[in-house]
């Protein structure tokens, strides 16, 4: 899959997966695992929610 996903999107991604983490763990909620997914997107630098819109946060180099 193609890079969509920029450094300032992947740390803003890790930090909110991150908060989403320790919120559900403190509320005892199953749901704190919907925090992987930003994490893991982060990680892969890929978002398929970006695929379709065509959306890229990632620096692209000008070629001369």
């Amino acid at each position: 899959m193609k890079k969509n996903v920029g450094s300032m999107d992947k740390i803003v991604r890790f930090i909110i997966g991150i908060g989403i983490l320790v919120v559900g763990y403190f509320n005892s909620s199953w749901l704190a695992l919907l925090g992987l997914i930003p994490i893991l997107t982060a990680f892969l630098g890929t978002c398929p929610a970006y695929l379709p819109f065509g959306i890229s946060t990632c620096k692209t180099e000008k070629k001369d």
